[in-house]
């Protein structure tokens, strides 16, 4: 079927929040996650939009059954995405309400106010690469479904568990599981040995963790500094622990 101009323009109207969360749908671009998506069970398609090329490659993984598949010229496909550069195939999935999954026995990240949508897509990828199950972020921690978030994850959203909550009212409640905080004055993470059991606590890019969260017990770590640069990224941050933290 081809697109029409209503389409377009309802498609468009989900690059806002408000819309998503209206709707309950989110979009996801590119070849490689497209994939990805039609072979797993965690989100359920609605719709996609693509070239007919696409379409014909991949149409042995096509159910239509299932939901409606729209064959598009690039100037459609232009106008529905998100990026400077678009792909030859969307898709609109339906959101899903995160069960909140018990970090009991397990590393687990704890992410406050992280803003940034690539930081949050590349901790989620990084997350994914250790083999880290679950995220669980504070509200003001930027939403999941924003689609430079989900471009930055590179599909790894469909793997790693996402929760937002209070946090504060959290890690109170698993106050038995060790709390491993990201801070500039802490002890050194390459002497650091991580129990099987533990958080690992990342705090916003300029103002760090809530005064709030550093009420709580915690055990403060340091990445040490041998050069001059003044701070780390976020995401480069998280990764260096997150090697040690799985080591």
């Amino acid at each position: 079927m081809a697109v029409s101009k209503n389409q377009i323009k309802f498609i468009s109207s989900l690059h806002l929040k408000k819309n998503r969360e209206k709707e309950g749908l989110f979009i996801v671009e590119g070849e490689k996650i497209a994939v990805e998506i039609l072979s797993q069970k965690r989100y359920n398609i609605k719709i996609i939009f693509a070239l007919q090329d696409w379409i014909v490659e991949n149409n042995a993984n096509l159910n239509p059954q299932k939901y409606e598949i729209f064959s598009c010229n690039e100037s459609d496909l232009e106008r529905i995405s998100a990026l400077k550069t678009p792909n030859r195939v969307l898709f609109v999935l339906e959101t899903v309400l995160p069960v909140l999954q018990s970090p009991k026995g397990k590393k687990n990240l704890i992410l406050d106010s992280i803003q940034d949508p690539g930081n949050l897509g590349t901790i989620i990828r990084i997350a994914d690469w250790f083999g880290i199950e679950n995220i669980y972020c504070s509200k003001e921690t930027v939403e999941l479904y924003n689609s430079k978030v989900l471009q930055a994850t590179m599909g790894s959203f469909l793997r790693v568990n996402l929760s937002y909550l209070n946090l504060s009212e959290f890690l109170a409640s698993y106050s038995e599981i060790p709390c491993y905080a990201a801070l500039l004055n802490g002890e050194n993470v390459f002497s650091t040995k991580f129990p099987d059991e533990a958080f690992l606590l990342i705090g916003n890019e300029g103002k760090g963790i809530a005064d709030n969260l550093l009420q709580l017990p915690h055990i403060p770590i340091s990445i040490p500094r041998f050069g001059h640069a003044e701070s780390l990224n976020a995401a480069v941050a998280t990764g260096i622990l997150c090697a040690l933290l799985k080591k």
